[in-house]
């Protein structure tokens, strides 16, 4: 495996986890939106990736495959005095757990960093490399 195939592999690492970070932001940010422009609360999103191959190169890093709802249940609270209660009293509230949306944040900044680490080492070793020829 070469250098440049090292920066690639952390280059697409470096996006994949800025979009999991702005996923969980966009989770974070509509933990408590009971109606979305359908009509509906906001229900969480969660991005998929998965391995890049290439028969003739090997892995080419990550890539980013979407953006998919979360399946979990909605989750129903109490509270009719709410503008989105219904007869009953209850409130359709979306299934973003703030505890997970942290923990996932903390774990895609510190692959996002581990992957920054890996860039500068490497361009490091070019610069060395560099050096070595004058």
């Amino acid at each position: 495996m070469g250098l440049f195939n090292t920066m690639r592999i952390s280059a697409s690492g470096l996006s994949a986890e800025r979009l999991r970070m702005d996923t969980v932001t966009s989770n974070i940010t509509n933990a408590t939106t009971t109606r979305g422009e359908d009509g509906k609360p906001y229900v969480r999103k969660i991005a998929v990736f998965q391995e890049n191959l290439d028969e003739a190169k090997g892995l080419n890093g990550v890539k980013s495959v979407g953006i998919i709802d979360d399946k979990s249940p909605l989750k129903e609270v109490y509270d009719p005095t709410h503008p989105d209660a219904n007869e009953e009293g209850y409130v359709t509230m979306p299934n973003v757990n703030l505890l997970n949306e942290m923990a996932d944040m903390i774990a895609a900044s510190r692959s996002y960093e581990a992957n920054a680490d890996t860039l500068d080492a490497t361009k490091s070793m070019f610069t060395k490399t560099l050096e070595l020829g004058r």
